[in-house]
């Protein structure tokens, strides 16, 4: 039970990067003028479609999940910082602590590993290391 709930945990947290990444091509000249509104560069935004689209894949296919996770969190604090700073306003408290748990989240999946239904799991077995320990090394 505990790998299929690592599994579906994975899979919850890597939907709204998944999306997010898609929304931005999708309306990427609008997404970019709303980071430069913001006072960050759009130079910037490939590297964040980049981030989102390519680390929720790897939490989805369990590939490097330790790494993925932990840039994910960090990913989602900065947004959270620079994006939904505005506190007094109830939506952007909001969108700043959805950032910040999710971050929570993301660090404890890190901290955690991919867990046995994972490439990492599959690669940890072809060379012959024991995969539970890998997974969660």
């Amino acid at each position: 039970m505990q790998q299929k709930l690592n599994l579906a945990g994975r899979l919850l947290m890597a939907q709204i990067f998944l999306l997010a990444g898609v929304s931005k091509l999708g309306g990427y000249t609008a997404t970019a003028a709303y980071m430069e509104a913001m006072g960050v560069s759009p130079v910037l935004l490939p590297a964040v479609i980049a981030l989102e689209i390519g680390g929720a894949l790897a939490l989805i296919l369990g590939w490097q999940v330790r790494w993925a996770a932990a840039a994910l969190a960090a990913f989602s604090v900065i947004a959270a910082v620079i994006f939904h700073a505005d506190l007094g306003d109830q939506m952007q408290m909001l969108l700043f602590t959805k950032n910040i748990a999710l971050a929570g989240g993301l660090l404890a999946l890190s901290a955690s590993g991919a867990g046995a239904l994972s490439l990492d799991a599959r690669r940890a077995q072809g060379s012959g290391s024991h995969p539970a320990r890998e997974a969660s090394a």
